[in-house]
């Protein structure tokens, strides 16, 4: 029998039709929606006299354009106001799942399906958003689609796509203090480019992403795309179970054992070939910071910003053009760089973990004065976890505040935008120009740097406020 990666074994197990010639016609398992790119779905099915197929096989929530603050009142912007309510229409008339806002389900998508136990292995999860990579770190193929896509996807719970390349990218070795998923997911991109996983879609294999959380797994997979993959994926295993089990959608009793022995199968064969290899040393990763304006402009916080010697005229020509706009030089140190904002939140670090660890980092230590700080919790339930565990009070006497769920300052689709010309030390995914509002300028890091720059005021190496407290891990910041 063929050795089979376990990117084919799902897929191949999903494929309804191959078009000779073309692309295979997919059967989809899970389907999300927001507020974004669904209207234009939903009104092509409308003007075609058809209805959603399998609709207890979609879930819906808005999340882009939603405040995060004062959610009880309606919404100020007339578009995004018209946006969320169009959502709550089409989902009523089609009798789909839908979490609105303050209700105890709501949150970023890529974030309640997880939390739901919606995500599951061996499954192919799509969504309107390009961040539907996170789900493949519990052993799912899930991508993001257009929006016609998503029309074919409520018509017909299938979608045609080629099949990618397949992609492995293996890191080995146990991972220095203070460094995170974030910070792998930032140096990989840094190394191969945010074009370098192009047409592929990437497993990610080694000890050291063996160590990683449930919650660490789905940052790195998130920021698959911006490397210009198509996605990424983990194979599941007792990491994955023991965060899966109990949750909502998850099978239950005997069905809960026999899903499982049928999960732990979803791997790759030991002589799998993979069209592509890379191969990283966890040892070379410390914390990682941005300095230009894509994902992959970046750095260990201790080095300087690349000079153009040795460039070629076009990788010269980008840079030049990114640290125009960010105000910076080249072999300019980012260390002690002063910063305007903080942003703790989004589909990539806006989960309990990441605020149970911002929380320890900055206990006892004051916000600084020049800083902004938006905190906002991934979801309602992210939210509770928050109050029901003690961080909030922590985090309100170091002088932060909690906003409500939403994506927030991730992109500038609703109030949460970053003035013009300042400085975002951010835990989002893009850093584009304009990404975080009209001239802002955006800085991607981890939790913990972003909690650092937090208490300082600038940019620093979050391993010089680490004090034994936080290394020990404060018990009032252990899961209840």
């Amino acid at each position: 029998m063929e050795a089979k990666t376990l990117f084919d074994k799902i897929w191949d197990s999903h494929v309804v039709k191959k078009v000779e010639g073309g692309p295979n016609v997919l059967y989809i398992d899970r389907h999300l929606i927001h507020e974004v790119t669904s209207p234009v779905a939903f009104l092509g099915l409308k003007n075609r006299g058809l209805k959603v197929f399998r609709p207890e096989q979609t879930t819906a929530t808005p999340d882009h354009n939603v405040p995060t603050e004062n959610q009880h009142l309606s919404i100020v912007d007339e578009l995004s106001r018209n946006q969320v309510e169009m959502l709550k229409r089409n989902c009523a008339e089609h009798g789909i799942k839908y979490h609105d806002l303050q209700s105890e389900g709501h949150g970023i998508v890529h974030i309640i399906g997880p939390e739901k136990g919606l995500t599951q292995p061996g499954m192919t999860i799509v969504c309107g958003d390009s961040h539907t990579s996170t789900h493949g770190a519990f052993g799912a193929i899930a991508f993001g689609i257009g929006t016609s896509e998503v029309e074919m996807v409520l018509a017909s719970q299938s979608i045609m796509q080629p099949k990618p390349k397949k992609m492995r990218i293996t890191i080995n070795g146990e991972l220095k203090q203070g460094v995170t998923a974030k910070d792998i997911a930032l140096f990989i991109i840094s190394k191969i480019s945010t074009s370098g996983g192009t047409g592929h879609f990437i497993e990610y294999a080694g000890s050291a992403i063996k160590s990683l959380s449930m919650e660490g797994r789905m940052t790195l997979c998130n920021l698959s795309i911006e490397s210009g993959a198509r996605g990424g994926m983990i194979a599941p295993d007792e990491t994955t179970f023991n965060y899966m089990k109990g949750r909502e959608f998850v099978p239950k009793g005997k069905d809960w054992e026999q899903a499982v022995e049928k999960w732990k199968n979803l791997k790759s064969d030991e002589d799998a070939v993979f069209d592509t290899e890379y191969s990283y040393d966890a040892a070379d990763i410390e914390p990682m910071i941005t300095y230009g304006t894509n994902p992959g402009m970046g750095i260990g916080i201790t080095k300087n910003i690349p000079i153009y010697n040795g460039m070629g005229e076009s990788d010269k020509k980008t840079l030049e053009k990114a640290l125009k706009y960010m105000e910076f030089s080249p072999g300019d140190k980012m260390l002690g760089k002063t910063i305007d904002y903080v942003f703790l939140g989004s589909c990539t670090n806006g989960r309990i973990e990441d605020f149970r660890a911002f929380t320890a980092f900055v206990k006892g230590k004051k916000k600084a004065p020049n800083v902004n700080a938006w905190l906002v919790p991934g979801s309602k339930h992210v939210e509770q976890q928050i109050k029901e565990e003690g961080l909030l009070e922590i985090l309100e006497e170091a002088g932060f505040k909690l906003r409500q769920p939403g994506c927030s300052a991730c992109l500038a689709m609703n109030d949460d935008k970053i003035p013009e010309g300042k400085y975002a030390v951010s835990t989002t995914n893009r850093n584009f120009e304009g990404r975080q509002g009209p001239g802002a300028r955006t800085l991607l890091a981890s939790p913990l740097t972003a909690a650092a720059a937090a208490i300082t005021g600038k940019v620093t190496d979050p391993r010089e406020l680490m004090d034994n407290e936080f290394l020990e891990t404060d018990k009032t910041l252990e899961p209840v």
